[in-house]
């Protein structure tokens, strides 16, 4: 068994001081630092006096250090999973493009396939954002393979997929979304242009998410309060990129006083030029020029975000006052609730997956811990 000391422990109740957290594969006890000796360790992980939370699930990430979801390469969904341990991510889904199906087929086998792996954050399954899309809203998405809601085209995937973004006014009726939501894949509305009365009968219907909340989106009207709208009129679960890129500080607050804490997941929608410099990149086949923490298309369209998930808390604490605990919900129980896996990630308790990361004020990472095996040291 291992052990990290002397660490500020975030729970969902608030910090824990003075208690240790004991763990091989799961979480096997958190005590007063004085019961400690009663444990023989094979390890112990000095917090020094830093936060230990549990393990960050973006749920919305194409890329990362040079590598991208869709790539061919059988490594680079092993490779995104090792890059992102040091932004404190200890599981994701990564994310696809509006590309040819056959791509999008073959990206989901070798989504399947990471998923039996555990050499880096842990794959949880696929978010499949695109090709189901309306192409009036369809951002850095390839227009070109786009297409209508077909059954059919991911039946065969419903153990793989956890998300599915769509635009619901591309349905004929409820039937695509209540299939899918009977299979325990979450419906989100998406790169859409549906009005607030196709978006609450897709609401009705089962879709639970909206996909990063005021991007590929038509701006929220007071005549025509369109997908946003309804998100704001339900309880739909919000995804944010909050790189202050994307949307501005003040949304991001203003969402928060609408939706509150339990409603709002923290996204990178990173591309795989997160964590490098600027230059030229490809998404989905489009060439994407980063430059001053940006990432466009050569018309000036926004094409994903080089944002890292830890440094998404900090923006978002930084522009709305959150508290720690708070802001680290967002990327944490929120996710793992959203998408199923709240019985073994999320929290720091007992039985749940060893996901632990330990990390400063500034949101810095120092160590990550993917189901007790110390991947990252800084």
């Amino acid at each position: 068994m291992k052990a990290i000391v002397n660490g500020n422990i975030i729970t969902e109740q608030g910090i824990l001081k003075n208690h240790v957290i004991i763990f091989d594969e799961n979480i096997t006890a958190i005590l007063p630092k004085e019961q400690l000796a009663e444990y023989p360790l094979t390890e112990e992980i000095d917090g020094l006096g830093r936060y230990v939370s549990p393990g960050f699930i973006d749920v919305h990430v194409h890329g990362c250090g040079g590598f991208d979801t869709m790539d061919a390469d059988k490594d680079a969904l092993e490779n995104i999973g090792k890059e992102v341990l040091q932004t404190g991510v200890t599981s994701f889904l990564p994310t696809t493009m509006t590309m040819p199906l056959g791509e999008i087929n073959q990206t989901i086998e070798r989504i399947r396939q990471a998923m039996e792996k555990g050499t880096g954050a842990e794959v949880l399954g696929c978010h499949l954002e695109g090709p189901f899309i309306n192409e009036v809203y369809k951002g850095a998405q390839d227009k070109q393979y786009i297409r209508i809601p077909k059954l059919d085209e991911i039946n065969n995937y419903f153990d793989v997929i956890k998300i599915i973004t769509i635009a619901p006014e591309m349905l004929d009726n409820d039937n695509f979304i209540q299939a899918c939501v009977a299979q325990g894949v979450v419906v989100s509305i998406g790169h859409s242009n549906a009005t607030y009365e196709q978006a609450m009968l897709a609401i009705k219907a089962g879709a639970s998410h909206l996909t990063h909340t005021f991007n590929a989106l038509p701006p929220l009207h007071h005549r025509k309060p369109g997908a946003i709208g309804a998100a704001m009129d339900s309880d739909v679960i919000c995804e944010l990129i909050a790189d202050n890129v994307h949307v501005h500080p003040a949304m991001q607050r203003l969402l928060l006083r609408v939706k509150g804490v339990e409603k709002i997941i923290l996204i990178t929608d990173a591309m795989r030029a997160s964590l490098l410099g600027e230059g030229e990149y490809d998404l989905g086949g489009q060439q994407v020029t980063v430059a001053k923490g940006e990432a466009r298309l050569a018309e000036g369209v926004i094409a994903g975000s080089v944002l890292s998930l830890n440094k998404a808390v900090k923006n978002f604490m930084d522009n709305t006052g959150l508290d720690i605990v708070k802001a680290v919900q967002l990327v944490t129980i929120n996710p793992a609730k959203q998408i199923g896996v709240s019985a073994n990630k999320g929290s720091i308790t007992i039985g749940k997956h060893a996901d632990l990361i330990i990390f400063d004020d500034n949101l810095e990472v120092f160590v990550t811990i993917v189901r007790g095996n110390v991947l990252y040291r800084r």
